[in-house]
């Protein structure tokens, strides 16, 4: 069934209301994107869901206009909001009772961009199943090898019974590469090819390129409503609670760890070194650590470090060897990369996607542990064994708590999509799902606070030093 464009200018007056009403509580409402902000004339449907044998719709079943998340959910009620600062409000995620897309008209493609991350063949997987099953779409397309999939190779039909199995697999089917952004060529063979939903899998870059992606939609006026779901191991997206496959990353770095425990006890003055994945946060490392509690130093990229001298690196595992007999050292690769020596070539060096190309820390420390204790103790036996886990981590499946979160992910962007929502990312926050601004994630970081009571846990756990 479809309605008269007078639901359009509903949709937007119930908005502009819910706005006036926030703004009094000195509370901001995140702008979101709708299609309808540059093409008003859309016709509207009825959610297929009404039909759905499979649903009970209830009176909350539907999410309103008005229906939104507070970002900062934490007050000291003995002082009034701050003026200067409005506290985020952000659209809750879920259906909506009319779409702008007429189900058997929609052509739906999906890309993966960047390094593999545990879940990305499930977020694939529940992309399909929830566009084939919830909203009877039949034309679903896979974009291969990333961004330059788009204009160099033929897009793969995709439905239910291909990507089955696809939840069991690490990695992602649908190939995926760094590069190749060019944007028009991407949009050209988006608008040829009648995409009118593009769903994007990846990280910061992807999102930078997905901010670009939904800009030009925009300027043609494009009937293709744009979504992302942020994908990065290391967690370090920002706003939303937590990246998918970061649970499953952190449960694979335990067997790491354990094994770099048991090199080092059976070793006389042994050293077990794990390095594990965070290019410029620390929270795989961090909650591997809290996790483990093998671990009797922690070095993530937001702390500093040093090995030479008072309160050092070194004078610290000295003093740990002799007490213990051994020890166990959990580094990010982003980690101490301002104070490993590098040539002309290698501070100029760059990745595909245009970031500094990182040092290996792991095997510097290795290397920089032999000629200390070399130099100090030279008539003692002294062990390192070096543990690179991240090839192994990044290429498994996602385990039970991740796979949940990926197919809620991947439904709640179908769900923004289909009622006309673009340009915005899938994400939790606070417990409950949100549609944020692209532009918003693609700028927010998530750094591991040194301050708060997480990292003193990690201190107080291992007694490692300030290095302040």
């Amino acid at each position: 069934m479809a309605f008269s464009s007078n639901a359009v200018a509903d949709h937007h007056e119930q908005l502009e209301l819910a706005e006036n009403q926030f703004t009094i509580s000195n509370i901001k409402l995140q702008r979101l994107a709708h299609l309808t902000d540059y093409l008003p004339d859309l016709q509207i449907h009825s959610n297929p869901l009404d039909q759905n044998p499979f649903f009970h719709l209830v009176s909350e079943f539907y999410i309103t206009p008005s229906d939104f998340i507070l970002r900062h959910i934490l007050h000291d009620l003995s002082g009034a909001f701050p003026s200067s600062e409005p506290y985020l409000e952000y659209h809750r995620a879920g259906p909506r009772k009319q779409i702008y897309f007429d189900p058997c008209h929609v052509r739906a493609a999906i890309v993966t961009c960047g390094g593999l991350c545990p879940g990305m063949n499930t977020v694939i997987r529940e992309l399909v199943v929830g566009l084939w099953e919830l909203y009877g779409v039949r034309e679903i397309f896979g974009i291969r090898a990333g961004y330059r999939g788009f204009y160099s190779i033929d897009p793969v039909p995709l439905n239910p019974k291909m990507v089955h199995g696809w939840h069991r697999k690490g990695g992602t089917v649908l190939e995926t590469s760094r590069g190749g952004f060019d944007l028009h060529k991407i949009v050209n063979a988006i608008q040829d090819r009648g995409f009118n939903q593009v769903y994007i899998i990846g990280g910061d870059g992807a999102m930078r390129g997905m901010v670009e992606i939904f800009n030009e939609i925009k300027h043609r006026k494009l009937k293709i409503a744009v979504a992302g779901i942020p994908k990065t191991v290391d967690n370090d997206v920002g706003i939303i609670d937590r990246s998918f496959g970061f649970q499953t990353a952190v449960e694979m770095a335990q067997q790491a760890i354990s094994a770099a425990y048991t090199e080092a006890e059976s070793a006389v003055n042994g050293i077990g070194l794990v390095k594990l994945m965070g290019r410029s946060t620390g929270h795989i490392t961090l909650h591997a650590t809290l996790s483990s509690r093998d671990v009797d130093c922690c070095l993530i990229p937001e702390n500093k470090f040093y090995l030479e001298g008072k309160g050092g690196l070194f004078e610290f595992l000295d003093s740990r060897l002799k007490d213990n007999g051994h020890a166990v050292v959990v580094v990010a690769e982003g980690a101490g990369q301002d104070i490993i020596p590098r040539t002309e070539s290698q501070v100029q060096e760059k990745d595909e996607s245009g970031n500094p190309v990182f040092l290996d820390v792991g095997s510097w420390l290795k290397s920089e542990f032999k000629k200390w204790w070399a130099r100090d103790h030279p008539k003692d036996l002294f062990t390192v064994k070096y543990i690179d886990p991240t090839y192994m981590i990044r290429a498994v499946p996602a385990n039970a708590t991740d796979n949940l979160y990926c197919t809620l992910l991947a439904h709640s962007a179908i769900h923004g999509a289909m009622a006309g929502y673009t340009g915005f990312v899938s994400g939790p926050i606070n417990g409950n799902y949100a549609y944020i601004p692209v532009e918003e994630v693609a700028r927010a970081k998530n750094p591991v606070n040194t301050r708060d009571h997480k990292w003193a846990w990690v201190r107080s756990i291992t007694n490692q030093p300030d290095f302040g």
